[in-house]
Protein backbone atom coordinates (compact mmCIF):
# COMPACT_ATOMS: atom_id res chain seq x y z
CA UNK A 1 0.00 0.00 0.00
CA UNK A 2 3.16 2.27 0.85
CA UNK A 3 4.55 1.91 -2.53
CA UNK A 4 1.25 2.18 -4.23
CA UNK A 5 0.89 5.25 -2.76
CA UNK A 6 4.17 6.69 -3.23
CA UNK A 7 3.82 5.78 -6.93
CA UNK A 8 0.87 7.56 -7.27
CA UNK A 9 2.07 10.89 -5.76
CA UNK A 10 5.23 10.74 -7.84
CA UNK A 11 2.72 10.51 -10.81
CA UNK A 12 0.60 13.31 -9.99
CA UNK A 13 3.98 15.73 -9.41
CA UNK A 14 5.27 15.24 -12.32
CA UNK A 15 1.54 15.83 -14.26
CA UNK A 16 1.64 18.85 -11.86
CA UNK A 17 5.39 20.02 -12.60
CA UNK A 18 5.69 22.48 -15.67
CA UNK A 19 8.63 21.03 -18.20
CA UNK A 20 12.26 22.44 -17.51
CA UNK A 21 12.80 22.77 -21.42
CA UNK A 22 10.77 25.25 -22.82
CA UNK A 23 9.37 24.78 -26.92
CA UNK A 24 11.67 26.53 -29.91
CA UNK A 25 8.71 28.71 -30.32
CA UNK A 26 8.54 30.15 -26.94
CA UNK A 27 12.20 31.62 -27.36
CA UNK A 28 10.98 33.81 -30.40
CA UNK A 29 10.85 37.33 -29.06
CA UNK A 30 10.31 39.13 -32.16
CA UNK A 31 11.96 41.94 -31.01
CA UNK A 32 12.45 44.62 -33.27
CA UNK A 33 15.88 45.64 -32.11
CA UNK A 34 18.36 42.41 -33.19
CA UNK A 35 21.50 41.67 -35.05
CA UNK A 36 20.24 39.81 -37.94
CA UNK A 37 19.71 43.88 -40.07
CA UNK A 38 21.69 46.74 -40.52
CA UNK A 39 21.12 49.95 -41.87
CA UNK A 40 23.19 51.30 -44.78
CA UNK A 41 22.91 54.77 -46.32
CA UNK A 42 23.54 53.35 -50.10
CA UNK A 43 20.73 51.79 -52.70
CA UNK A 44 19.51 47.92 -52.22
CA UNK A 45 21.35 46.88 -55.55
CA UNK A 46 24.46 48.66 -53.75
CA UNK A 47 23.97 46.97 -50.79
CA UNK A 48 23.53 43.60 -51.99
CA UNK A 49 26.56 44.58 -54.25
CA UNK A 50 28.91 45.03 -51.41
CA UNK A 51 27.52 41.48 -49.49
CA UNK A 52 27.83 39.85 -52.76
CA UNK A 53 31.93 40.97 -52.85
CA UNK A 54 32.28 40.51 -48.96
CA UNK A 55 30.87 36.98 -49.03
CA UNK A 56 33.10 36.39 -52.15
CA UNK A 57 35.80 37.69 -50.29
CA UNK A 58 35.51 35.32 -47.72
CA UNK A 59 35.58 32.16 -50.17
CA UNK A 60 31.87 31.79 -50.46
CA UNK A 61 29.98 30.89 -53.66
CA UNK A 62 27.18 32.63 -54.54
CA UNK A 63 24.37 30.36 -55.51
CA UNK A 64 22.17 33.22 -57.04
CA UNK A 65 22.64 36.85 -57.01
CA UNK A 66 20.26 39.92 -57.95
CA UNK A 67 19.21 43.37 -56.99
CA UNK A 68 17.81 43.24 -54.33
CA UNK A 69 18.50 39.46 -52.88
CA UNK A 70 21.37 36.86 -53.02
CA UNK A 71 22.37 33.28 -51.50
CA UNK A 72 25.92 32.15 -50.85
CA UNK A 73 27.32 28.89 -49.49
CA UNK A 74 30.70 27.87 -47.75
CA UNK A 75 31.84 24.54 -46.88
CA UNK A 76 34.29 23.38 -43.86
CA UNK A 77 35.79 20.28 -42.79
CA UNK A 78 36.72 20.56 -39.06
CA UNK A 79 37.26 16.79 -38.53
CA UNK A 80 38.05 13.97 -40.96
CA UNK A 81 35.02 12.88 -41.01
CA UNK A 82 32.73 16.10 -39.84
CA UNK A 83 31.51 18.25 -42.58
CA UNK A 84 30.01 21.60 -42.20
CA UNK A 85 27.75 24.12 -44.21
CA UNK A 86 26.81 27.23 -43.90
CA UNK A 87 25.04 29.25 -46.32
CA UNK A 88 23.50 33.27 -47.02
CA UNK A 89 20.77 34.82 -47.37
CA UNK A 90 20.93 38.04 -47.70
CA UNK A 91 17.75 40.58 -48.71
CA UNK A 92 18.17 44.38 -49.37
CA UNK A 93 15.08 46.43 -48.98
CA UNK A 94 14.66 50.42 -48.78
CA UNK A 95 13.91 51.60 -45.55
CA UNK A 96 11.66 54.47 -47.12
CA UNK A 97 10.48 56.02 -50.17
CA UNK A 98 13.06 58.48 -51.13
CA UNK A 99 15.70 58.05 -48.55
CA UNK A 100 19.00 56.96 -49.54
CA UNK A 101 19.05 54.33 -47.25
CA UNK A 102 18.76 50.39 -47.22
CA UNK A 103 17.78 47.34 -44.65
CA UNK A 104 20.14 44.16 -45.07
CA UNK A 105 18.53 41.54 -43.69
CA UNK A 106 20.78 38.48 -43.09
CA UNK A 107 20.35 34.89 -42.24
CA UNK A 108 23.05 32.36 -41.70
CA UNK A 109 22.17 27.94 -41.29
CA UNK A 110 24.79 25.94 -40.30
CA UNK A 111 24.79 22.61 -41.44
CA UNK A 112 26.34 19.62 -39.44
CA UNK A 113 27.54 16.48 -41.60
CA UNK A 114 28.99 13.58 -40.90
CA UNK A 115 31.12 10.46 -43.06
CA UNK A 116 29.20 7.23 -43.03
CA UNK A 117 30.38 4.12 -44.14
CA UNK A 118 28.17 1.21 -45.44
CA UNK A 119 30.00 -1.49 -45.74
CA UNK A 120 28.83 -3.94 -49.21
CA UNK A 121 28.01 -7.38 -49.52
CA UNK A 122 27.70 -10.08 -52.32
CA UNK A 123 25.60 -12.99 -52.11
CA UNK A 124 26.83 -16.26 -53.13
CA UNK A 125 25.35 -19.16 -54.50
CA UNK A 126 25.36 -22.70 -53.00
CA UNK A 127 22.67 -24.99 -54.55
CA UNK A 128 21.90 -26.98 -51.26
CA UNK A 129 21.66 -24.32 -48.75
CA UNK A 130 20.54 -21.20 -51.37
CA UNK A 131 22.46 -18.28 -51.41
CA UNK A 132 24.82 -16.93 -48.26
CA UNK A 133 25.20 -12.94 -47.78
CA UNK A 134 28.97 -12.96 -47.38
CA UNK A 135 30.60 -9.23 -46.43
CA UNK A 136 33.20 -7.87 -48.86
CA UNK A 137 35.91 -5.43 -47.78
CA UNK A 138 35.15 -2.64 -49.90
CA UNK A 139 32.43 0.18 -48.10
CA UNK A 140 30.96 3.04 -49.44
CA UNK A 141 31.01 6.46 -47.91
CA UNK A 142 27.66 9.07 -47.66
CA UNK A 143 27.42 12.32 -45.67
CA UNK A 144 24.53 11.90 -43.71
CA UNK A 145 22.77 15.19 -42.08
CA UNK A 146 22.81 15.30 -38.09
CA UNK A 147 22.19 19.14 -37.63
CA UNK A 148 21.10 22.26 -38.97
CA UNK A 149 20.19 25.55 -37.38
CA UNK A 150 20.30 29.09 -38.05
CA UNK A 151 23.90 31.11 -36.02
CA UNK A 152 22.35 33.25 -33.26
CA UNK A 153 22.99 37.14 -33.26
CA UNK A 154 26.28 38.24 -32.18
CA UNK A 155 29.74 38.72 -33.45
CA UNK A 156 29.26 36.81 -36.27
CA UNK A 157 26.65 39.11 -38.30
CA UNK A 158 28.44 42.25 -36.53
CA UNK A 159 31.92 40.91 -38.41
CA UNK A 160 29.93 40.69 -41.81
CA UNK A 161 27.99 44.13 -41.39
CA UNK A 162 31.38 45.73 -41.16
CA UNK A 163 32.97 44.13 -44.02
CA UNK A 164 29.88 45.23 -46.36
CA UNK A 165 30.57 48.97 -44.39
CA UNK A 166 34.14 48.95 -46.12
CA UNK A 167 33.32 47.53 -49.53
CA UNK A 168 30.47 50.46 -49.64
CA UNK A 169 32.71 52.74 -48.66
CA UNK A 170 34.99 51.45 -51.18
CA UNK A 171 32.20 51.37 -54.37
CA UNK A 172 31.31 55.45 -53.05
CA UNK A 173 34.53 56.55 -53.91
CA UNK A 174 34.89 54.79 -57.45
CA UNK A 175 31.66 56.21 -58.39
CA UNK A 176 32.86 59.96 -57.70
CA UNK A 177 34.19 61.51 -59.99
CA UNK A 178 38.28 62.16 -60.51
CA UNK A 179 39.56 65.22 -59.43
CA UNK A 180 40.09 68.00 -62.21
CA UNK A 181 43.22 70.56 -62.06
CA UNK A 182 43.27 73.61 -61.31
CA UNK A 183 43.00 75.60 -64.63
CA UNK A 184 45.94 78.29 -64.80
CA UNK A 185 45.71 81.65 -63.78
CA UNK A 186 45.33 83.16 -67.94
CA UNK A 187 46.39 86.28 -66.14
CA UNK A 188 50.02 85.73 -64.39
CA UNK A 189 53.12 87.88 -65.16
CA UNK A 190 55.08 86.13 -67.45
CA UNK A 191 58.55 84.95 -66.31
CA UNK A 192 61.63 87.23 -67.00
CA UNK A 193 60.00 90.93 -66.53
CA UNK A 194 56.95 93.17 -65.53
CA UNK A 195 54.22 93.89 -67.62
CA UNK A 196 54.18 94.74 -71.15
CA UNK A 197 58.08 94.90 -70.61
CA UNK A 198 59.64 94.34 -74.14
CA UNK A 199 62.40 91.52 -74.43
CA UNK A 200 66.13 92.66 -73.62
CA UNK A 201 64.62 95.07 -70.99
CA UNK A 202 63.80 97.78 -73.58
CA UNK A 203 60.88 100.11 -73.06
CA UNK A 204 57.98 99.49 -75.60
CA UNK A 205 57.00 102.30 -78.21
CA UNK A 206 53.59 103.90 -77.11
CA UNK A 207 50.98 102.69 -79.89
CA UNK A 208 49.41 105.77 -81.83
CA UNK A 209 51.98 108.13 -81.91
CA UNK A 210 54.31 109.32 -84.42
CA UNK A 211 58.01 108.58 -84.50
CA UNK A 212 60.01 111.80 -84.30
CA UNK A 213 62.39 112.72 -86.88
Amino acid sequence: MLALCAAAAAAACSAVAPASNPRVYERESFDARNAFSREFVASPADTCNAARRALLSQGYIVQSAQDDQMDARKRFQPEAESHVQIEFHVVCSPLARGQPTTVAFVSAVQDRYTLKKNPMSASVGVSPLGSISLPLASATDSLVKIGSETIPPGRFYDRFFDLVEQFLAEQKGLDEPPAVPAAADSRAVPTGGAKGAAPGGERPMPVGLPAQR
